[in-house]
């Protein structure tokens, strides 16, 4: 699986969720949309689930958005959606794990789709369960369904607040009720959320690049430690803060911009390609030592950072591997003689471009470094003189907690081996890293002490390491 291989020296985008109220827009199609453009979030599976304030209707399904949608969704009359595409970060990657999550108690429908991780799940699973409690999915924003149902509060509002305040973690969360879409982001803002008008209605999403889709503007994001409930075609949202105290500085995930927003997003006053383009600027001021004749990147996510890497330094940026874009998530395995050459099937190098030059290779991370060695090698099979390899980011140096899924801290390569060892293992000329410090540069309209940097420091904002290594271990399903 060409795919697989990838995928396995990136980090594994979370999840995307959207959620639309109109009365005049058709809330299923448009959520389709929205949902479509969060594609690159997860690609394991997908769902939508529409109100029509006295009953929902909800199709979801294993794989893409046009695949588990292709029979269309004119069937789903209604005011309000929600929706999620998932890559699996907790919860086996199964049919009964599809979000959005739905389930009837003593205050009606209610639905619910989720972005980020709880580090309390298993614990609150446990707790639940001797309380009598029952789960019908893996997934861990179960337990927050459980919470609500089982709180005394008179409002489901009051209810979710009282919830929410019991999970720990990065959560984006959108719940519908049978007349009203409420928005709930964590206290530390770890995992975006983003609010949208349209002409008569509102729209929430991960990606305000989800928002162009569907013909709405951007309003703001929602903040850390906010409630928005919109229930209401044109009245502005109602917010209240569910979070008692918020922590003293946000932790906004810095690989949003690094590698998992598309370009087009803007994100926490941050647009995502600007930062890009920047952390490619400081990756050139701060290798100047190197002299290379053409610029080129690993693409797609290395492009944007390559760009900013030659304007900086004034050497021309150019195409020097081309990204096979059709390749699906699997395909007829090459025999063993093939196997080596796999890779070609996603890039190959353009060899006019390559041959006789001193290259600078622009890429966002480096995971396993499984596959920036063997495409060095292809550019050097290519008649490249020279590869340098830069990265925009800084090493990954430990596990994510907060909806990320990174390999195990024993398969970092950055975790094990000094930057002359990678450079080595790579086969590259020479391998340069991003500093923390121009990365936190590069990302000029967030406060740089509000960004959670812990795959790259080891320092988690809440302690999830210590919340992590404290929960019970999950019981495997059947026992």
């Amino acid at each position: 699986m060409v795919e697989n291989f990838f995928q396995d020296d990136k980090l594994h985008e979370e999840c995307g969720v959207f959620g639309i109220f109109s009365h005049t827009e058709d809330v299923a199609l448009n959520t389709y949309w929205g949902l479509y453009a969060l594609q690159h979030r997860g690609q394991e599976s997908t769902g939508i689930v529409v109100t029509d304030g006295k009953k929902m209707k909800i199709k979801k399904g294993m794989g893409l958005v046009p695949d588990v949608f292709k029979e269309g969704v004119s069937d789903m009359d209604g005011f309000a959606a929600i929706g999620h595409v998932r890559y699996s970060t907790t919860g086996a990657s199964m049919a009964y794990n599809i979000q959005p999550l739905k389930v009837f108690f003593d205050g009606g429908n209610l639905a619910l789709s989720h972005n980020g991780n709880l580090t309390n799940a298993a614990q609150l699973r446990q707790n639940l369960a001797k309380e009598g409690a029952v789960f019908t999915t893996t997934v861990d924003t179960e337990v927050l369904l459980s919470l609500i149902a089982l709180s005394a509060r008179p409002t489901i509002e009051e209810r979710i607040a009282e919830s929410v305040k019991q999970i720990r973690g990065a959560f984006a969360i959108l719940l519908m009720t049978d007349n009203k879409i409420i928005a709930v982001r964590d206290s530390y803002g770890f995992r975006p959320l983003v609010l949208g008008k349209m002409e008569n209605g509102w729209c929430v999403a991960s990606e305000s690049c989800a928002f162009d889709l569907v013909g709405a503007e951007m309003v703001r994001d929602v903040k850390p430690g906010e409630m928005v409930i919109i229930d209401s075609d044109n009245a502005e949202p109602r917010s209240m803060m569910w979070c008692d105290k918020l922590p003293e500085k946000t932790a906004h995930c810095i690989f949003e911009y690094v590698y998992f927003a598309r370009n087009d997003s803007v994100i926490d006053n941050q647009p995502v390609y600007d930062a890009r383009i920047q952390m490619g600027r400081e990756l050139a001021k701060e290798t100047k030592d190197i002299h290379p004749d053409i610029v080129i990147s690993a693409p797609d996510s290395g492009t944007p950072a390559a760009i900013g890497y030659a304007l900086e330094s004034g050497i021309p940026f150019m195409e020097g591997l081309n990204k096979n874009r059709y390749v699906g998530r699997t395909f007829i395995q090459p025999t063993q003689k093939q196997r080596a050459n796999a890779v070609r099937l996603k890039l190959n190098p353009i060899r006019s471009v390559v041959a006789g030059k001193s290259v600078v290779m622009v890429d966002d991370s480096i995971v396993r470094g499984t596959t920036s060695g063997k495409v060095v090698k292809l550019l050097k099979e290519a008649g490249a003189r020279e590869v340098h390899v830069c990265i925009s980011s800084p090493p990954v140096v430990d596990s994510c907690y907060y909806g990320i899924d990174t390999s195990e801290r024993k398969q970092l390569i950055a975790a094990r081996c000094t930057e002359d060892e990678i450079c080595r293992f790579i086969g590259a000329d020479s391998l340069h890293y991003i500093s923390m410090e121009g990365m936190k540069r590069a990302v000029s309209h967030i406060d740089p002490e509000g960004l959670c940097l812990a795959c790259f420091s080891s320092r988690y904002p809440d302690n999830a390491d210590e919340v992590i290594a404290a929960e019970p271990k999950p019981l495997a399903e059947g026992e």
